[in-house]
């Protein structure tokens, strides 16, 4: 399926609802199923690696398919763990190719029995719940934060709670920060020592939680800000303070003329006079805003120097290539070395209607919609459908704000 995308103007006007975060449901959909009272959420996430993971925590098949849900992967390794029975935990081809052999590896160190049923590090694994006890674990920090989640979610459970202790340099900070707030919101401590994490045992107590609404899908409407000649964008429920790191979109967003302006009921973005001549800044704990922030600064001609990019080559997709490749199709060349990836603002041989490779990668799609906005034939998205993963009203979404959205095959 291909959509093709068009606005006729420069104006963007509307009011939008984005469902709960997935980075926070997927955490305390986990904290649910190991909590032993009622435990309610409200808000959740809309997105499919959501209900893939409400899916397998509820009917708990003999072989779990998370599909392209990495999350799903990362926490159902460590839950299956600890739970009664032998499960077989798999994905899609793509899953299949992305590592997971560090937070087993951990696992395996605190007892778990976990086997590898094809290439060693990778799924498919059959993991056979077992009585852990838990102690002392160290950890890759420059690896996946999700790694270190997984395992802090499950420590309470332990009779011996645990000790994470992290090593190399710390990425995705803020998703450990999360992982944490939320623990104690469902009332177990969690206590930093240097680079060390502790968590006693103790069960999660019942609680019952609002899921606030999701940053990382926020960030599509400040590049549509971004790219639009005017705007006037209202994104409902959103609030000064989160717990998301992703957050730290609205302060970024104003090098680039985003005003944020916290309402009553949500935010508002609107366009301001500040502007970068050249953008620099470390994404290592916002990875997921690369693909958004390399689209709208190359639409917008600003040279740009991203640093921390260096855990995209294991997301979705290889999304250092496919940035570099699909930008290409604009008129830019990307560079890329040692986890920095750069643009030095000239534009050759731009397409005049680039069709959008995706790769499976729903962020592909997310951040090259707004693209729409600055071609005036408009632009075509493949596999739009992607967009599932994580932000499935967004294609109606866009229509509310006058961009067309016709399927051409």
């Amino acid at each position: 399926m291909v959509y093709r995308l068009a606005h006729k103007g420069g104006y963007v006007k509307t009011s939008i609802a984005i469902s709960g975060s997935k980075s926070i449901s997927n955490r305390l959909l986990i904290m649910q199923a190991l909590c032993p009272e009622t435990f309610t959420l409200k808000n959740i996430a809309l997105s499919e690696d959501t209900r893939v993971l409400q899916a397998a925590l509820r009917d708990m098949p003999t072989v779990i398919d998370i599909g392209h849900a990495g999350t799903a992967m990362r926490f159902l390794t460590a839950y299956l763990s600890v739970y009664t029975g032998t499960k077989i935990l798999t994905g899609s081809e793509r899953m299949q190719e992305r590592p997971i052999e560090k937070v087993v590896t951990a696992l395996q160190e605190l007892g778990a029995q976990i086997k590898y049923m094809g290439r060693m590090g990778y799924p498919p694994l059959e993991i056979t719940g077992s009585d852990l006890q838990g102690g002392e674990v160290s950890v890759d920090g420059s690896i996946s934060s999700q790694y270190i989640s997984a395992l802090m979610m499950i420590a309470p459970t332990l009779p011996d709670g645990l000790r994470i202790r992290l090593k190399n340099h710390i990425i995705s900070r803020p998703y450990i920060d999360l992982t944490a707030g939320l623990m104690q919101m469902a009332g177990v401590p969690v206590t930093w020592e240097e680079k060390s994490i502790l968590i006693p045992h103790k069960d999660y107590s019942p609680a019952s939680i609002y899921v606030e609404p999701d940053w990382s899908s926020a960030s599509y409407w400040y590049a549509i800000a971004a790219l639009s000649e005017q705007s006037d964008i209202f994104l409902k429920g959103f609030t000064k303070e989160s717990l998301q790191g992703d957050a730290l979109i609205a302060k970024m967003f104003e090098k680039l003329g985003i005003a944020t302006k916290h309402q009553e009921g949500g935010i508002h973005l609107t366009r301001s006079e500040m502007q970068e001549a050249y953008f620099e800044e470390d994404f290592l704990n916002t990875p997921d805003m690369v693909q958004t922030f390399a689209v709208v600064l190359v639409l917008k001609k600003i040279p740009f120097k991203i640093h921390g990019t260096q855990s995209l080559r294991i997301k979705e997709t290889d999304r250092i290539a496919a940035l570099q490749t699909e930008l290409k199709k604009f008129g830019a060349d990307l560079k890329y070395q040692d986890g920095i990836l750069s643009w030095d603002g000239k534009l050759t041989g731009a397409a005049t209607y680039p069709h959008i490779e995706t790769y499976h990668d729903h962020r592909m799609a997310l951040a090259f919609a707004p693209a729409a906005l600055s071609m005036p034939a408009g632009i075509e998205i493949d596999d739009p459908e992607v967009v599932v993963k994580s932000y499935p009203a967004f294609w109606e979404d866009l229509k509310t704000a006058g961009f067309s959205v016709e399927q051409v095959f």
